[in-house]
């Protein structure tokens, strides 16, 4: 499990049901992320990994 940043719980927590996605990054490169949930509240998470080649 991958810790990210819940907005609204204020506090870093474990993503639950995490996954990867490519997202648009400058100059039509390709940025990877994972997308989750905060397993408290329940709040969409994101956080951005490192580039895709």
């Amino acid at each position: 499990m991958t810790e990210a940043y819940c907005v609204k719980c204020k506090a870093k927590r474990e993503m639950k049901d995490e996954k990867e996605v490519e997202m648009k990054g400058k100059g039509g490169m390709k940025r990877r992320a994972l997308k989750g949930e905060c397993p408290t509240c329940g709040t969409k998470m994101f956080r951005i990994l490192g580039k895709a080649n």
